[in-house]
């Protein structure tokens, strides 16, 4: 990392000091929230496609850069609080902002904490399952705690760590600057020449299994902003099966499909998802 990309460090709750990046370009604000196991660098191969746009990232507690305290609270509402805590430290006022998954999710809580914080919100397969929605298998937060606490956590190198992440699910079919986004910026480097996962598999699997409490979906009604509920084909047990119901639930709520996509739409079409989210916004 140069030290011309030195993040801002913001206080959030809980002792967490937050890694804010500045993305780069000029215009209006822009705020992205990053999907769980990922960072604020995530959403950097957006950026040449978004004209007209400042761009601000943090990574969220738990994440990337940022230095969360072993007790701090990991639930999605605290992560929403670092959203709101962004907001602030920038001075923003009915900002416009996307998020992917868990970022969807935590943008909308946010909204909900503190009414007026948006403009709009452009969210990317938001974790919102309905009370009662039927799975076919293992509760999908449960599961994905379980992947999570089974990940490889440590790599030889990062160019191993490319390979491996480039050569089968869930990111085999994410463009090649995403998979460099995440491995340059989701991992750190070890004294013995190694590389890790900033976000530990322990955490990861704790912000997931915590995902199923946020109440956000019942909520969804104080959401007075416009939202577009972004999603790709649907995958059984993932967020894309509810994303109509959730959009349904919004006082101003869009949904919009993408068939060729999957949960990792971001990733998989930088381009694509910079031309929805000015879509979205009106530029």
């Amino acid at each position: 990392m140069s030290a011309a990309a030195q993040p801002i460090a913001v206080s959030s709750s809980d002792g967490v000091e937050l890694a804010l990046w500045d993305l780069g370009g000029q215009g209006e604000p822009l705020l992205f929230a990053h999907a769980t196991m990922f960072a604020g660098h995530i959403w950097a191969p957006l950026m040449p496609y978004l004209p007209g746009y400042r761009c601000w990232a943090p990574d969220l507690r738990g994440h990337g850069h940022s230095v969360t305290p072993e007790a701090a609270d990991l639930s999605w509402p605290a992560a929403a609080e670092d959203v709101l805590a962004v907001v602030e430290h920038l001075g923003l006022h009915e900002v416009r902002a996307a998020g992917h998954s868990m970022g969807g999710t935590v943008l909308l809580l946010a909204e909900m904490a503190r009414p007026g914080t948006f403009e709009g919100l452009w969210c990317y397969d938001p974790v919102l399952r309905p009370a009662g929605a039927a799975t076919d298998s293992t509760p999908p937060a449960l599961d994905l705690a379980a992947g999570a606490r089974r990940r490889r956590a440590v790599f030889p190198s990062r160019d191993a760590a490319r390979a491996n992440f480039a050569s089968k699910p869930p990111l085999a079919n994410s463009r090649p600057e995403a998979i460099s986004a995440y491995v340059d910026w989701c991992f750190e480097d070890l004294p013995d020449g190694t590389v890790a996962l900033r976000c530990r598999p322990d955490r990861e699997a704790t912000m997931y299994e915590l995902g199923e409490t946020s109440g956000a979906f019942e909520r969804l009604a104080e959401v007075r902003c416009p939202v577009t509920v972004v999603h790709g084909y649907p995958e059984p047990d993932h967020p894309s099966m509810w994303a109509a119901e959730v959009a349904a639930q919004l006082p101003h709520g869009r949904e919009v499909i993408f068939p060729e996509l999957s949960h990792f739409g971001p990733l998989e079409d930088p381009a694509g998802m910079a031309r929805s989210i000015r879509k979205s916004f009106g530029s």
